[in-house]
């Protein structure tokens, strides 16, 4: 294979350029080192061009409606157009991703990164080869590789996706029209996020699931308002329904679990995602991927052989745009030894973009419970929050789990409108070993979302008062904070 003179000898080749590929990349480069970034398209990945903004675009524009409706405003009316294109709707999302696309490509210039356009082969640990369209491949001499290819859809052989009414996860942004029936298989994050924005939009969606709960990892008061949330929309929720026979036509698609059947114009299938590993010779090299082609690491995201890492989605759970940024950061910190960023942060905020959205982090009470922990729980509706009013948001709840003895915060879960910004505040009470009274003793703004942890620490403190057990070692009442042995009618 020829050798371009020109090119370098890189210190490190990232292949693949989504969040994890990019934050790498750019850490690497901070350090002094010289770095190369492949990629088969533009830039971004799944998360700008197929899935994370895409659907918070089509997110966007249901919410919308929700918002409209919700508020009941005298004079106005809110109804969704029945010739509307779905690129309509995303018009929006369009500019957004243009502007990401920009920003990653500004940052990769700003670092003096070089990046090629195509396909990666790792011939060896030390040489990664690069199949450009229509040209000669390129032979890239390196250091250390990061994989951070990402994931797509999963497709069962035995759905025809080929068909205009069967969708995968990534096709969905590209739909040409609404309609007006919908089967949503998988009742995962994606699946539940895409029920509620079309349902928002006025769909009468089907969310189908095999497995017998639908985001089982939740929380259980926040799986219960969710779902309560999934059935003001419409949406008929079917849990232990696993297909064994679909039957697809310009008529709609039809999924048969024994004589059980579930008809609707179109299908989107959302039950799982793939490792985007074909074509990089990782079995010729020795580096371990499942049977879904997620890339086996260990705890530094070392795979292995030679200095081979790997980072972001392709390596599998969580599986997030926020934390596969962090593995690419701490994967080079590791590689080259540089004294910086060298684990990804112990607490870890999981967003879920339903109507309404909901956020954790720490612990919930199932875990604690499994693990025999001692805990106690706060929480605040929002349907008693003047802001959640004011913005027609009132179904929705903060609660918070802590240890009875110390009041330090265990965990933080959230329903409703801004869930997934407001867990940030948890989060970091969360970082620095806080208590209770962190919340209470903090001012919030009026009329303010944010308040709601306030409450919930009041609903807290109460809780506390009125368990026996933990009366003597709760200082519910004292000399600091009177009032608080009878919590709070106060504030």
């Amino acid at each position: 294979m020829p050798r371009d003179p020109e090119l370098p000898h890189y210190d490190l080749v990232v292949i693949g350029c989504g969040p994890a590929g990019e934050k790498a990349a750019a850490q690497a480069a901070y350090f002094g080192k010289k770095v190369a970034v492949i990629d088969r398209a533009t830039p971004g990945g799944a998360c700008v061009h197929t899935g994370t903004l895409p659907s918070k675009g089509l997110r966007e524009s249901a919410l919308a409606m929700v918002r409209l409706k919700n508020l009941g405003l005298k004079g106005m009316t809110c109804s969704l157009a029945e010739d509307v294109r779905v690129d309509e709707l995303l018009a929006h999302k369009d500019q957004v991703c243009a502007t990401e696309v920009d920003r990653i490509l500004r940052n990769l210039r700003r670092h003096n990164c070089t990046l090629f356009a195509g396909s990666a082969e790792i011939v060896d640990p030390g040489l990664v080869r690069v199949h450009r369209p229509g040209r000669e491949p390129l032979d890239l001499p390196t250091d250390m590789v990061l994989i951070a290819t990402g994931t797509s859809p999963h497709r069962p052989a035995d759905l025809p996706f080929e068909h205009a009414n069967v969708w995968d996860s990534d096709e969905v942004v590209q739909m040409d029209s609404i309609p007006r029936t919908l089967l949503v298989y998988g009742a995962g994050v994606i699946g539940c996020e895409y029920a509620t924005m079309f349902a928002a939009l006025g769909v009468q969606v089907s969310l189908v699931e095999p497995r017998d709960a639908v985001l089982p990892f939740v929380d259980r008061d926040i799986s219960r308002e969710l779902l309560a949330a999934f059935a003001d929309l419409g949406i008929a929720i079917h849990t232990q329904f696993k297909y064994d026979r679909a039957d697809v036509g310009d008529a709609g698609v039809t999924l048969w679990c024994g004589d059980k059947a579930l008809r609707a114009d179109r299908l989107l299938y959302a039950a799982g995602r793939t490792g985007n590993v074909a074509g990089l010779g990782l079995d010729r090299i020795g580096v371990q991927v499942s049977n879904r082609g997620l890339v086996r690491v260990d705890d530094n995201f070392w795979t292995g052989v030679g200095r081979i890492y790997a980072a972001g989605d392709v390596i599998g759970f969580p599986a997030l745009a926020s934390t596969s940024m962090d593995q690419g950061r701490v994967a080079v910190c590791h590689a080259f030894g540089f004294d910086y960023k060298k684990q990804v942060g112990r607490w870890l905020p999981y967003g879920i973009y339903t109507i309404p959205e909901c956020s954790l982090v720490g612990a919930t009470e199932q875990e604690l419970e499994a693990a025999g922990t001692a805990y106690e729980i706060g929480r605040a509706n929002y349907s008693g929050n003047a802001r959640a009013q004011l913005v027609g948001a009132d179904r929705g709840l903060v609660k918070i789990i802590f240890d009875p003895s110390t009041r330090r915060l265990l965990g933080v879960h959230i329903v409703g409108e801004r869930a997934s910004e407001l867990v940030h505040i948890g989060m970091t009470v969360l970082q620095h070993g806080g208590t209770l009274d962190t919340f209470i003793d903090a001012v919030y703004n009026y009329p303010t979302l944010s308040e709601l942890f306030k409450y919930a620490a009041y609903d807290g403190l109460q809780r506390l008062a009125r368990r026996s057990a933990f009366r003597d070692s709760a200082p519910a009442a004292s000399s600091q904070h009177p009032s608080r042995s009878n919590a709070a009618t106060s504030d």
